[in-house]
């Protein structure tokens, strides 16, 4: 089946911006996107602006005729409005574009009052969202970075491209936060990490960053609540000579010093109401003016935030502003505490077993099976943090090849004296580092009925990794 330049057959008037003919798959150099917007004009002028981008544009104006152009043809990248004004809208084009198979990444186009549906989009696997009216030079840099997202997944099905430094995890609620996080971070959207102290709320905002468009540009983390505000307004914002007392020269916030970049706003619940409003101001404008000057900076930012405040209780209390909430809050991630989640402390233990003999030299290759069911029972108040302080003591104390009872703090060894306390499973035996790996990925490998894409998924690993590991470990 092949398109006409000018009309698909069956369909009410398909446009072709250029080239006579596009094959089943990508023509010869050039991408096919595909414009659906039920409002003709706006569709054949957004084929006409793409125009000027070496791919193939097509718009159809309705939903149903684009369902029926992804059942039939290879499609690179689809731009479609959200609202389409029939049975099948923006949604429904994006979820057939994912059940096709093929690498096609879809942006779409929205007003202000459909946002919400849009980030719930984002959720479901949409590459971005642009809001009316458009900005065309917007459009067509994100057409460029989609197309080469399905060209390299075309070339390269089973890529390494996503890494979770320090984050690990095969529970469920680990499993849907590496899958929003895989969705969320190849785009511009903000994002909120919620969740108690020593969760990994910065590890999190990292992986987002290293894993985005952003990567090679700066990542500036600031700790919202460890400056007065005066301090924290210059250390975002910047400031001129002379501003205050003990500014003795200018100095970049770091707004400007993360341009192009990600700044990840830590215990931004702890923000003082009026830097609220400043913050929220430069977030709205895209304009940050150093404190002391009148001269503004235009940024170009995106925004992580963290916090283990209840936001929403603090807007009830007037001690959040819901206008700031709502600008931060694009994606919402929220972090469980270890004791919701102890089928992950073994492989967490493996993992900061390694680092700490990394760090230290120490010969410490494993733990014992009722070492590793205490630390599997125990709450972990302190959380991941916790545990990792925990691991470096116990190395380091450690004169054995493997950490053992004796070599846990006394509230944890003192565990297995309590009445009623339960240990999570843990590994029966076999418990070197290589053991407690080879263990995660056969039960999880069991848990998906052998499906590796959705293994890989929920240990946070790639696939080619995963292959790797099976072929290692005989599996």
């Amino acid at each position: 089946m092949v398109f006409s330049k000018n009309r698909y057959p069956g369909s009410d008037g398909l446009r072709v911006s250029a080239g006579e003919v596009v094959s089943n798959r990508w023509t010869e150099q050039k991408p096919v996107v595909l414009v659906v917007d039920d409002e003709r004009d706006h569709a054949d002028g957004i084929v006409e602006a793409l125009g000027k981008l070496p791919v193939e544009a097509l718009a159809v104006y309705t939903g149903e005729h684009a369902v029926e152009v992804l059942r039939n043809q290879h499609v690179d990248v689809v731009v479609t409005d959200l609202k389409l004004g029939g049975r099948v809208d923006g949604l429904d084009v994006l979820r057939e574009a994912r059940r096709s198979g093929d690498p096609t990444e879809v942006i779409l186009i929205t007003a202000y009052s459909t946002i919400d549906n849009c980030k719930e989009a984002m959720r479901q696997g949409a590459f971005d969202y642009l809001v009316k009216p458009l900005d065309i030079e917007q459009l067509r840099t994100l057409v460029e970075q989609a197309a080469r997202n399905t060209r390299r997944a075309e070339a390269d099905p089973e890529p390494d491209s996503f890494v979770f430094d320090g984050i690990k995890g095969i529970s469920p609620a680990m499993q849907g936060i590496f899958e929003v996080i895989r969705r969320v971070a190849p785009t511009n959207i903000s994002v909120l990490i919620e969740g108690p102290s020593g969760t990994g709320k910065e590890l999190l905002a990292r992986a987002i960053h290293q894993n985005s468009r952003r990567r090679d540009k700066p990542y500036k983390p600031v700790n919202c609540a460890g400056l007065t505000e005066t301090l924290l307004e210059s250390e975002l914002f910047g400031h001129v000579k002379g501003a205050f007392t003990g500014a003795n020269t200018d100095r970049k916030g770091l707004f400007e010093i993360a341009d192009k970049g990600t700044l990840f706003l830590d215990e931004i619940g702890d923000m003082p109401m009026s830097m609220q409003a400043k913050l929220l101001r430069v977030i709205e404008d895209g304009v940050v003016t150093p404190v002391g000057s009148n001269k503004a900076t235009v940024v170009d930012v995106r925004i992580i935030s963290a916090t283990n405040h209840n936001l929403t209780k603090l807007i009830e209390r007037n001690a959040f502003r819901q206008d700031l909430y709502f600008r931060i809050r694009g994606v919402s991630l929220v972090l469980p505490a270890l004791r919701e989640r102890p089928e992950d402390i073994p492989i967490l233990v493996e993992n900061f077993l390694q680092e700490a003999a990394h760090e230290t030299g120490a010969q410490v290759t494993g733990i014992t099976p009722a070492a590793l069911s205490l630390l599997a029972s125990y709450d972990w108040p302190g959380n991941i943090r916790q545990l990792r302080n925990t691991i470096r003591t116990m190395i380091v104390m450690c004169d054995r090849s493997k950490i053992d009872v004796q070599d846990l703090p006394p509230e944890i060894a003192q565990r297995r004296q309590l009445p009623g306390a339960s240990a999570a499973p843990v590994p029966a035996s076999g418990v070197s580092l290589n053991e407690l790996e080879k263990k995660a990925i056969a039960d999880t490998l069991a848990r998906t009925q052998g499906n590796r894409e959705k293994a890989a998924k929920i240990l946070g690993i790639g696939e080619r990794t995963l292959y790797r590991k099976i072929r290692e470990y005989n599996l």
